[in-house]
Formats: C-alpha cells, sequence, structure tokens
C-alpha cells in the first residue's frame, strides 16, 4: 500500500509547477513510500512547460510529463493520468497551489489507515479561512454542493473538490459508466461507481491562486449542469 501516483492536470501553470514540485518531493520524503510517481498532464499549454519539466526532471526522475492536443479538458486529463499511473494508489491536485502540498500527507495517512476506497480534501467553504475563492464563486460552488447532495444522494461534504486520493480501480471497474466530460472528475467517479464507497473527509484550507488565471467558465459550468441531470436522470429511471 506504501505506493502513490500523484496526477496533475495543468494548463498554463508552469511557474507554479516550478516551485510545487519541489514541495510535493518534501512531502513524499516523509511517507517512506517505496514506489512514487508524478505525473503531470498538460492541455496543450502556450507557455513553456516543456523547459520547466526538463529543468525537474533533472532533480526529480520520477517526474513524467503527458500532452493533450485536442478539446481541453481536465476530466479527460486525469482519465489520461489514470490510464499512464503505475502505482494502485492515485492522488488527484491542482497545479495551481491551492491545494496545499502539506495535506497530501494527511490524505494518505487516513486513506491507507482506514482503508477507504476514496479520501478527499473537504473545503470546508463557510470558514473566513478558505479565502481562495471570490464570494460569487464559493457562493455557486456551496450552492451547487447541496443542489447534488440534495439529486443524486450525500457521499462527502465536498464533492466537487479536486484534491483527493482513491483506489486505482475503481476508474477501471466504472470507467463506461463515467460522464468523462468537464472539470469535476471526484464527482463523476463517485456517482458512477457501481459499488458502495467507502469514503473520508479531510478538511483543507483552500489556498489563493499564487499565478496565472483560474480556468472556470460558463462553458465549465454548464458542462457540471448537464452532469448533474445526467446522473439524476439515470438515478431515478
Amino acid at each position: 500500500m506504501r505506493q502513490l501516483t500523484i496526477i496533475i492536470p495543468i494548463l498554463n501553470e508552469a511557474n507554479n509547477i516550478l516551485y510545487l514540485i519541489p514541495e510535493i518531493h518534501k512531502v513524499q520524503l516523509k511517507l517512506n513510500l517505496k514506489k512514487f510517481e508524478i505525473i503531470l498532464i498538460d492541455d496543450n499549454s502556450s507557455d513553456n512547460i516543456y523547459s520547466v519539466f526538463k529543468k525537474l526532471k533533472k532533480r526529480f526522475k520520477y517526474l513524467k510529463l503527458f500532452i493533450r492536443t485536442k478539446n481541453r479538458d481536465l476530466s479527460k486529463s486525469c482519465i489520461m493520468g489514470f490510464k499512464k499511473s503505475t502505482t494502485d494508489n492515485i492522488l488527484v491536485m491542482d497545479g495551481d497551489f491551492q491545494h496545499n502540498p502539506k495535506y497530501i500527507k494527511n490524505l494518505f495517512l487516513k486513506y491507507i489507515g482506514g482503508n477507504f476506497d476514496i479520501v478527499i480534501g473537504s473545503r470546508d467553504l463557510f470558514k473566513k479561512k478558505n479565502k481562495g475563492l471570490s464570494f460569487i464563486r464559493k457562493s455557486f460552488s456551496i450552492a451547487l454542493i447541496v443542489v447534488i447532495n440534495f439529486l443524486l444522494g450525500v457521499k462527502t461534504s465536498d464533492p466537487m473538490s479536486g484534491f483527493f486520493i482513491f483506489k486505482r480501480s475503481i476508474y477501471f471497474q466504472n470507467k463506461k459508466n463515467l460522464y468523462a466530460n468537464g472539470y469535476k472528475i471526484l464527482s463523476d467517479l463517485l456517482y458512477s461507481s457501481k459499488k458502495k464507497l467507502k469514503i473520508g473527509d479531510v478538511v483543507i484550507v483552500f489556498k489563493r491562486r499564487n499565478k496565472g488565471k483560474s480556468k472556470m467558465n460558463l462553458s465549465i459550468l454548464l458542462k457540471l449542469i448537464k452532469f448533474i441531470l445526467i446522473k439524476f436522470l439515470k438515478k431515478i429511471f
């Protein structure tokens, strides 16, 4: 069990990745892992991600980079990462520093200690400490979580988190049921599973973005709404 793949879907995050990978390295050393890898899935960025990757690769041999060239989509990037991974345990996190690497240890230890299927870095959106979202985005997130929990059932306090660890087998057992589109791959995994999952939460503080711009837009929001409706209709029919 002491093995881990960290998958980081990115788009124009070269400036953040340069500093994020060394921070992750410090954390993984404390976990005494027998096997470890970080997989960057780049959605055809326009920045200098490849040169940054080559620089980091000299220090961190376990680092891998794959570039997608069609249909920019976070869920599809994560799925590519799931397929490329070589360990049984997968942790997904953002590449913009809004997910603090220090929580990797908390997530991993709870995951293996409690034999969970999924452990989620749950943002407590009602706490003032979580300043990573604007008032409007925070309000939208809370509203969507309420809607998801009402229509699809409560699985976790934060089904829209992008920071979580899970058993790789969950993807392969349920890949035919996945919506596989949009920016909320966790919700897709949670509500596409054929079996009841043992789910745990670790409360995290969601940080402000260091550099770059948020990818959230109307198209992404519409995909999420479509996903909720599809899953709800499948549930009742």
